[in-house]
C-alpha cells in the first residue's frame, strides 16, 4: 500500500510504510535507469526530511524502480548544460541528498539489483547497509566525462581502503558484486531472485530491536566518524547510562532472562 497521505507518491518517488515501521522509498525517472536528475533529487530529499520526523519509523529501504539498476547516477544530459554557478548548485543538491541519508535517524538499507554508478554509488555509500544481487555493477565513472568524483565519494577510502578507492576513482573501472563484497563496498550479495527476501529479512531484523536504542546506536556510529578514539570512548560512557533512562534495556534484558529460564 502506498502511503499517499503521509509521504506520498509522485511520478518521481513512491513511499510505502508497513505496520512494522519499515519505510520503502522507491525512486524512478523516465529514462529507465533511475537517473538522479534534479526533480528526483529534490523530491527524494523532501520526502526523506518528512520521514525523518516520524517517530514510529524504524527502518528505511532505499531503492530504484525495477531490477536494471539502483541508479545509473547523476543526469549527464543535465550536467552537460551546466556552468560554474549552476554546477555548484547542482552538486550541492546531490550532496544534501546524500547527507540526509547518511544522517537519517534510523538505519537505511540500499537495495542494489544492477547498476550503481557515480552519484548513485555515493548515495548508496551514505546508507548503513548495502545489499546487492549478483548482477550488481559498481563504478565511479565521472573522470570519463571530465568531472572529478566529489562529495560523498569521500566515503570510499573509509569503506574499501585508499588503494582501491584510488583505483575506482582514477580509472572509472567497473567492478562486479562479488568484488564489491570482497572489498567491503557492499555488505551482502545474493542471487537476483533472492534480493527482495534478503532486504526484507534485514529490515525485519532491524525493526525487531528496541527503536530507541537503534536510533541511539545509529547516531553514535555517525558521531564516531568525526571523533578521535579517546573522545568517542568517553562520550560512550554517558550514552550507556542514558540508554537506561528509556526503559528499553530493562524490558529487553528481562525478556532475555525469561527466555533463558524457560
Amino acid at each position: 500500500m502506498t502511503d499517499d497521505h503521509r509521504g506520498g507518491a509522485s511520478r518521481h518517488v513512491e513511499v510505502d510504510v508497513d505496520g512494522a515501521g519499515v519505510a520503502t522509498l522507491t525512486f524512478r525517472d523516465a529514462k529507465g535507469l533511475n537517473i538522479l536528475a534534479t526533480p528526483v533529487v529534490e523530491r527524494l530529499t523532501g520526502l526523506l526530511d518528512d520521514l525523518a520526523a516520524r517517530p514510529e519509523l524504524r527502518v528505511l529501504v532505499l531503492r530504484g524502480s525495477g531490477d536494471r539498476a539502483f541508479s545509473a547516477g547523476a543526469d549527464v544530459h543535465e550536467m552537460a548544460r551546466l556552468e560554474p554557478g549552476s554546477a555548484r548548485a547542482f552538486i550541492r543538491r546531490l550532496a544534501r541528498l546524500c547527507e540526509t541519508v547518511r544522517t537519517f535517524p534510523v538505519p537505511v538499507l540500499a537495495r542494489i539489483p544492477g547498476w550503481c554508478l557515480g552519484g548513485a554509488l555515493e548515495l548508496a555509500m551514505a546508507c548503513d547497509l548495502r545489499i546487492s544481487s549478483t548482477e550488481g555493477r559498481f563504478a565511479m565513472p565521472e573522470i570519463e566525462v571530465g568531472i572529478p568524483s566529489v562529495i560523498h565519494a569521500a566515503l570510499l577510502p573509509r569503506l574499501v581502503g585508499a588503494a582501491r578507492a584510488r583505483r575506482l576513482i582514477l580509472t572509472g573501472e567497473t567492478v562486479d558484486a562479488r568484488t564489491a563484497l570482497d572489498w567491503g563496498l557492499v555488505d551482502q550479495v545474493v542471487e537476483a531472485d533472492q534480493l527482495d527476501d534478503a532486504v526484507r529479512r534485514a529490515a525485519e531484523r532491524l525493526a525487531g530491536f528496541g527503536p530507541l536504542v537503534v536510533r541511539q546506536q545509529k547516531r553514535l556510529l555517525r558521531e564516531w566518524e568525526e571523533q578521535g578514539l579517546c573522545e568517542a570512548v568517553e562520550a560512550s560512557v554517558a550514552e550507556f547510562g542514558a540508554a537506561f533512562e528509556t526503559g528499553e534495556p530493562q524490558e529487553r534484558m528481562q525478556r532475555f532472562l525469561a527466555r533463558k529460564r524457560g
